[in-house]
């Protein structure tokens, strides 16, 4: 589950107009990644003249799928952080229209920010609280890039991903032709077509969709 890595993007300002919160994917560098930068520079292209902020959602973005507890625990400081990200706009610049994304590893980070339950599995002492429900209010769409399937992510024993319902009807999931991670096929795996997101027009396809919701 990795990508072309990208140096890390700060906002603009204190409340752009749009604000981009977006999680990496495995082993990219710290930033929003390559999948990431691209999707960035596709939203400040079609939502110009809006001002574009950018947060990266700080996580490890680790590969050590072997080790579950440990992974486990780092996944869940990344919907941490998003999270507290989320809800720090929405409390601080309400009038920012906020689009989470993510990409690989990152997508099931971001689409668990969404969740309203706790994942099957996962202790709630450690999971962070799902976000009040008028945080939705100010998420204008949550766009997600080769998110690994339900059957990818059982055979590492992770929860499948499930949207909240309040996200469910402003959220796209992007998925590659032969991108066995997100595509569900049985013994699907990382291939080419994981990485091909920031050439193969569907970052421009995430960006039209989160730009029409803004």
């Amino acid at each position: 589950m990795t990508s072309v890595a990208a140096t890390p993007v700060a906002s603009a300002q204190p409340c752009p107009d749009v604000e981009v919160i977006f999680a990496r994917g495995t082993n990219e560098a710290p930033g929003v990644g390559g999948v990431g930068q691209a999707f960035v520079d596709a939203v400040r292209a079609q939502a110009a003249p809006r001002s574009v902020g950018v947060y990266a959602v700080n996580y490890p973005a680790g590969d050590n799928f072997s080790a579950r507890e440990e992974f486990a625990r780092t996944v869940i400081d990344g919907v941490r952080d998003g999270a507290d990200r989320v809800q720090t706009m929405a409390a601080n610049c309400p009038d920012t229209r906020l689009i989470l994304g993510g990409y690989s590893q990152g997508a099931v980070v971001s689409g668990f920010v969404t969740s309203d339950v706790v994942p099957a599995g996962v202790p709630a002492a450690v999971a962070p609280a799902p976000m009040p429900a008028d945080v939705a209010d100010h998420v204008a769409a949550v766009v997600l890039f080769g998110t690994p399937s339900g059957e990818f992510l059982s055979k590492y024993q992770a929860p499948a991903l499930t949207i909240g319902p309040l996200y469910a009807d402003k959220t796209l999931r992007l998925c590659a032709p032969g991108d066995g991670i997100c595509s569900g096929v049985p013994g699907g795996g990382p291939s080419l077509a994981h990485a091909l997101y920031p050439v193969n027009g569907q970052v421009n396809d995430g960006a039209r969709y989160a730009i029409e919701r803004l």
